[in-house]
């Protein structure tokens, strides 16, 4: 396999796109590959060797969505599945016999292409799954992570600090050597009645006395505050982030996906999906994301293997158990026991 050189930061999805192509493409299994969007990013991340596809689900339907777009394809070629559970199965069982190096989510639901990440030994030990979403905002001069809008539901301070180092290490992984962390609440003063505003300022506190690792940490901040300059002078706030932010940890799942999707269909922003704490890189896009979305996160796949993300699968007396779908109770996000 051919070795990356260090990263450089990336500030745009273009950027990324391109900084991942033209090397050996990673081995993609997608899980239920049934979908015109899919099979046309796909075709492009094919063309641009970021990735090589491997298709799962059921042929005729496959060989029907790829007719659309003028895409002749081998039924031969692909793995046939009847169901999105079995295909989400078989992705799994792809990425563990070492004949894929990525899984992609296709045509279907969230919680069945997580259920079987998290129930086949796929997690890391000892590790949370979080997922981050890095948005191309137009006029914006930097990516923009936000985490957690599809995985953790409402997590406490100690989930926020696993999710946070997950997205640290992303913008390692695609050339950001020290991102400047944002913990997000409503305003930008600690409030007792905020908890979020406790949990930021704790947060902050952690990266000082390195509990937290590899990144500037403030918080709380309000949104503005985090992303303009200019509303943090107006402000008075006195920030390392302030104005800078490049990561945005959200105070829940909630307030996180409404953030992200406003940015996408509000403010014209581009959004590729990926999930953090896996033995693998793996895409988890929105079944209504656009082929750009896509081949983006399919970008951010490759980046991350050749980065190192693919590690050795837990051995079963290792591996979590408990399985469960996203979105997750906190219960189910990390370990009961970190070994």
């Amino acid at each position: 396999m051919t070795q990356m050189a260090t990263p450089v930061a990336l500030a745009t999805l273009d950027d990324l796109i391109q900084q991942a192509g033209g090397g050996d493409p990673i081995r993609v299994a997608v899980v239920n590959a049934a979908q015109a969007a899919v099979l046309e990013t796909l075709r492009e991340a094919a063309r641009r060797r970021i990735a090589e596809p491997v298709l799962i689900g059921r042929p005729a339907e496959v060989v029907e969505a790829a007719a659309a777009i003028g895409w002749d394809l081998d039924p031969q070629a692909m793995i046939e599945a009847d169901s999105d559970v079995e295909a989400a199965r078989i992705g799994v069982e792809l990425v563990q016999a070492g004949r894929a190096d990525a899984l992609m989510k296709g045509h279907l639901h969230t919680d069945t292409f997580m259920h079987a990440l998290l129930g086949n030994g796929l997690r890391q030990p000892g590790r949370r799954v979080s997922h981050v979403f890095l948005v191309d905002v137009p006029d914006c001069p930097r990516l923009l992570a936000v985490t957690d809008a599809a995985v953790n539901i409402t997590p406490d301070l100690n989930a926020k600090a696993q999710i946070l180092q997950n997205a640290i290490e992303l913008m390692h992984m695609i050339g950001l050597e020290r991102p400047h962390a944002a913990v997000i609440s409503a305003v930008e003063t600690v409030n007792p009645a905020i908890v979020s505003t406790l949990d930021a300022a704790c947060l902050t506190l952690m990266a000082r006395r390195g509990q937290i690792a590899g990144a500037e940490v403030d918080g709380p901040l309000a949104f503005d505050n985090a992303i303009s300059e200019r509303a943090a002078r107006e402000k008075g706030i006195d920030s390392p982030v302030a104005g800078k932010a490049d990561i945005l940890l959200m105070p829940d799942l909630v307030s996180g996906n409404v953030l992200a999707k406003n940015l996408e269909y509000h403010a014209g922003a581009t959004a590729a999906g990926v999930v953090m704490g896996l033995t693998v890189p793996a895409v988890l896009s929105s079944r209504a994301d656009p082929p750009e979305a896509r081949l983006a996160g399919l970008a951010v796949a490759a980046l991350m293997y050749r980065a190192g993300i693919r590690l050795p699968v837990p051995s079963p007396d290792e591996a979590e158990s408990t399985f469960c779908c996203s979105p997750q109770p906190e219960s189910a996000c990390c370990p009961r026991e970190v070994r």
